[in-house]
């Protein structure tokens, strides 16, 4: 497969449920200013729901996008405590997250909630982040390509394959986030790939230009070598998000590699 000549590289941070409005205006208006030096690749934030409007005032007219971490399937009615796509659009939200572990675990989204919301992301005019990844005991089991070919395929099934022009695809080893753990650049690469290949398999110039991302304990000092792999066009960072001088070192990192490869 082709590398990056199709694929800007894009960090982008899951704040999950942090950062009270003061901390999360300094954050912001911190990663906004650091990431002026950065031209070859894209960087998006991904605060709590309230979080947003902040967002919108502290980016509008920047180069930094920001989304949301979730939202719910329907345009509006009686879901007390859900957030519609085009809710988010209000707030000038482009991205949203979909299929995160945490809400496939803690908060039991299967499949077919996934494949739903992932539609529904689309036909709000959001570009989903589509979250993939094992857990622990489905790696130790060799299962890996297994689960990810399950939830890939649901999602293909449920917006077809030229859809992905508009989605990008976060890999997330669930035994790698916010354990400590991580990927090794090698493992990583092999499930990148893997998801790449199945795409190959439907459409050759989908799967070269889609945007594969890696999240699971990224940091400063793992970033290089993650962003090095033929298949990485990225990562999707967790905890290193909520640190400024973190977040800004992983996106150097992916902006040093990007030109050193052109």
């Amino acid at each position: 497969m082709q590398k990056r000549e199709q694929r800007k590289p894009m960090v982008a941070g899951n704040w999950k449920m942090n950062a009270s409005r003061e901390a999360a205006q300094a954050l912001i208006t911190a990663i906004q200013q650091g990431a002026t030096a950065f031209t070859a690749i894209d960087i998006a934030i991904f605060p709590s729901f309230v979080h947003l409007p902040l967002a919108e005032h502290l980016l509008k007219n920047t180069a930094i996008a920001w989304g949301a971490q979730n939202m719910y399937l329907g345009t509006a009615g009686a879901f007390t405590g859900e957030v519609s796509g085009a809710m988010l659009v209000d707030y000038g939200c482009q991205y949203v997250l979909i299929g995160h572990s945490e809400r496939r675990a803690l908060f039991h989204e299967d499949l077919t909630m996934v494949a739903a919301k992932l539609k529904a992301a689309l036909e709000a005019k959001l570009k989903p982040i589509l979250c993939l990844g094992e857990t622990l005991a489905e790696r130790e089991a060799n299962q890996t390509e297994n689960v990810i070919g399950m939830q890939l395929q649901s999602a293909i099934d449920a917006v077809g394959i030229h859809a992905f022009n508009q989605i990008v695809v976060a890999y997330e080893p669930v035994w790698a986030i916010g354990t400590g753990l991580t990927a090794t650049p090698e493992q990583a690469q092999s499930v990148h790939a893997f998801i790449r290949k199945i795409f190959a398999q439907h459409d050759v110039v989908v799967a070269n230009s889609m945007r594969i991302l890696y999240g699971g304990s990224v940091k400063a000092d793992n970033a290089t070598g993650l962003f090095g792999m033929a298949d990485i066009d990225g990562a999707l960072v967790g905890g290193a998000s909520l640190d400024a001088k973190s977040f800004l070192a992983i996106c150097q990192a992916a902006e040093q590699t990007e030109i050193a490869m052109e």
